[in-house]
């Protein structure tokens, strides 16, 4: 059912051979489903430049703004902004410049007056509902990038980042290494090994370091993690995950490291794992993260993929007075604890770097006392030792804000996801929610611990659908820490979710009016708390 604009020009015999196509797909059929706009936007994108002196190469390049001047009078809107960025692209080139503008009057003109309306009719957008605050268009990586740089403002610490080129996760480093002046240093290392390393030495020394990959560099920086662990410092390390194990598919995006972010170390090494879930949304997460890691002394994992990292939205410029400031446990002046005496609140313990005669001590990757921070072999003590790193981890849970529904009520399905899914469900639970369903939106930031209310939350429904871009790995999760059972979507075709394929899964399992939905779903919550 969707409007497929298509130039005819470009179907002709010569490009349908070099495309390697034995039919016409506007002839045989094939785009039978669609509603099919066919204008020969080549021909007449020449015929509307030919008085500016083009040459060919050039005039045709102008059907792209022949065929944008066509949208925008489909959907209504002005022009004007358009005209000025053409104006201001080609400001050196008159020619260019006049001839982009008359091919966007063109195509604006023809869907005026040309007789459209059985195939292509006018669907005017309302201006968006937007805060009187300022915008800019923003990708993953730079959200990223100012996330963490806010993060260290906020803690009053100077950040060092340490990564190795790795797609999709290269642009971090592009864009923290532009802000020198803001208080972020960058090193590129010589391997994924070492810029963990280096940025272990960073926090060991009183700063914090991140670095960043994606799976196949995280699974080589995994010894150096648990050092960090055993260490107990603050390391924020970003996975900017892609398709396939191996070298895999490294443009193409997947959510196939969760297993690898919470369990992925040997013996029992346990971190908080957070995921973002949309361009602006890494800026609050990077923030997150380094609040969990300093307030805990302890290593976060940050979960994004290529597909939040490279695409762009709209993001309201946050104000950054608005943002709690982050403490961390560097002792103060007048602190006479011990480096291994730990808060209450978190079982942190101090984070003294060398030179403070006051704190003395010694890290690594070998059992320490759990009382002195020395070296020990002692069974009882390493069982203590294990014990104190899986409560550490979940303390983090009692500063975590209670799991919220994005949208829809409890009582049917909930459809609980994580990470760059977000959009596809909303659009999905939306639709479903206008067709009557009883269905709502779950989706996670935190992963590792997962929200404390977040069982009780999901008791309230009748049934759990997760849809994933792997093969059910936050279903396993969920599984394991909340003997929840779910439903299982999964695609791992290196591609996002289509809208249609998650709505489909929705119209499957959801009951079809939320008042059927709410005794069944009751019974079930009584039961659990039985």
């Amino acid at each position: 059912g969707a409007l497929i604009i298509v130039d005819d020009s470009a179907f002709s015999a010569q490009r349908l051979r070099r495309a390697e196509l034995t039919a016409n797909p506007l002839e045989d059929g094939s785009l039978n489903d669609f509603h099919v706009c066919r204008v020969d936007i080549s021909h007449l994108t020449l015929e509307a430049v030919k008085p500016f002196g083009l040459g060919a190469k050039d005039s045709a390049r102008c059907k792209n703004f022949w065929a944008l001047g066509l949208v925008l009078w489909m959907f209504d809107q002005p022009r004007d902004a358009t005209a000025r960025w053409i104006q201001a692209k080609f400001a050196n080139n008159e020619a260019v410049r006049n001839a982009n503008l008359a091919a966007l009057a063109a195509g604006h003109a023809y869907g005026e007056t040309a007789e459209l309306q059985h195939i292509l009719s006018q669907h005017p957008i309302p201006e968006a509902p937007l805060e009187s605050v300022a915008y800019r268009t923003i990708t993953g990586a730079e959200a990223l990038a100012l996330g963490l740089t806010a993060a260290g403002e906020l803690a009053d610490i100077e950040l060092l980042f340490c990564s190795y080129p790795i797609t999709p996760a290269s642009a971090l480093l592009h864009h923290l290494t532009g802000l020198g002046e803001a208080g972020v240093a960058t090193f590129q290392a010589e391997d994924e090994i070492a810029a963990i390393c280096a940025a272990i030495g960073a926090s060991y020394a009183g700063k914090l370091g991140v670095t960043s990959s994606s799976g196949p560099g995280i699974a080589l920086k995994t010894e150096a993690l648990g050092l960090a662990v055993a260490a107990e410092l603050p390391l924020v390390v970003v996975n900017s995950q892609r398709a396939g194990p191996s070298t895999g598919m490294p443009t193409k995006t997947e959510q196939s490291d969760l297993y690898q972010a919470v369990y992925g170390r040997n013996a029992d090494t346990p971190v908080p794992v957070l995921a973002t879930h949309s361009p602006a949304d890494c800026f609050a997460t990077a923030i997150e993260a380094v609040r969990i890691a300093l307030r805990h002394m302890t290593p976060v994992i940050l979960l994004t993929d290529g597909y939040i990292a490279n695409a762009s939205e709209l993001w309201p410029i946050p104000d950054i007075d608005a943002f709690q400031p982050i403490a961390n446990r560097k002792p103060t002046a007048a602190a006479a604890a011990g480096v291994w005496e730990r808060d209450a609140d978190g079982l942190a313990r101090l984070w003294a770097a060398p030179g403070d005669a006051r704190h003395i001590h010694r890290v690594g990757g070998i059992e320490k006392d759990i009382e002195t921070g020395h070296i020990s072999y002692d069974p009882a003590n390493h069982q203590a030792m294990t014990d104190l790193r899986a409560a550490k981890v979940a303390k983090v849970a009692d500063h975590l804000p209670e799991q919220a529904i994005e949208q829809g009520v409890p009582g049917g399905l909930a459809v609980v996801a994580w990470g760059s899914t977000f959009g596809a469900v909303y659009q999905a639970v939306k639709e479903a929610l206008s067709d009557g369903l009883a269905v709502a939106q779950i989706h996670l930031r935190h992963l590792n611990p997962l929200p404390p209310n977040l069982g009780e939350l999901l008791a309230g429904f009748e049934a759990v659908l997760v849809p994933e871009l792997n093969n059910g790995q936050l279903a396993t999760l969920l599984r394991d820490r909340l003997l929840v059972e779910v439903v299982q979507l999964n695609q791992v075709s290196g591609q996002p979710f289509p809208v249609a394929a998650v709505k489909a899964a929705i119209a499957e399992h959801a009951p079809a009016r939320l008042a059927e939905a709410r005794p069944k779903a009751a019974a079930n919550q009584e039961g659990r708390r039985g």
